[in-house]
């Protein structure tokens, strides 16, 4: 499919979230090698969870088709992992040898630029590429203001519009040290 194609498919996705009044209107769709891997929609609004935007939705519906002899979550099966690991590339500054595909070789279509949650989800998917329609300004137009997250991500700490203080790092530490020390960590 094209990139035209995809970003339709994205708004109409986007359309059909404001139709029903499930959320914003923002849809998205991933794929692999041109072919729609998992579709989702802002589903804000129909679920009351500030994290259902687009682009999660779509990254766990991804998730679940690219991943499905994935264990639940249980004592049975907490220390598996499904998760295929690659080569850090070549020229990359990562200190790690190798992490976990996750969802390397796809790219998403998205109505609306991401906003800062889901660019991070992005990153750590390890998604290839990102294709919006609207921009920032876009989006801030119509009442959506993800633009001032990105501006304040660049303050020091202390002066961001969110109280961020950090407390007792040693007991933090404690959980870091037990990862370090582990020796069959799966890094992802």
């Amino acid at each position: 499919m094209e990139h035209k194609e995809l970003i339709t498919e994205a708004v109409r996705l986007a359309t059909e979230s404001v139709e029903n009044g499930w959320g914003g209107p923002f849809g998205a769709v991933l794929t692999r090698n041109g072919d729609i891997i998992a579709r989702g929609q802002n589903r804000v609004l129909l679920t009351g969870d500030p994290t259902a935007h687009a682009e999660i939705e779509t990254i766990r519906k991804a998730v679940q088709r690219l991943n499905p002899e994935a264990p639940s979550i249980s004592e049975e099966h907490q220390n598996e992992s499904t998760l295929e690991y690659v080569p850090r590339p070549d020229g990359s500054p990562d200190p790690v040898r190798e992490r976990a595909r996750m969802l390397q070789g796809c790219s998403i279509y998205i109505s609306g630029a991401p906003c800062p949650m889901c660019m991070s989800a992005i990153y750590w998917s390890r998604i290839d590429a990102v294709y919006f329609s609207c921009d920032l300004d876009d989006t801030r137009r119509i009442g959506f203001d993800d633009a001032y997250q990105y501006e304040d991500f660049k303050k020091p700490l202390d002066q961001r519009r969110i109280r961020i203080e950090q407390v007792h790092p040693e007991i933090g530490a404690q959980a870091y040290d037990m990862w370090t020390s582990k020796p069959d960590r799966h890094a992802y």
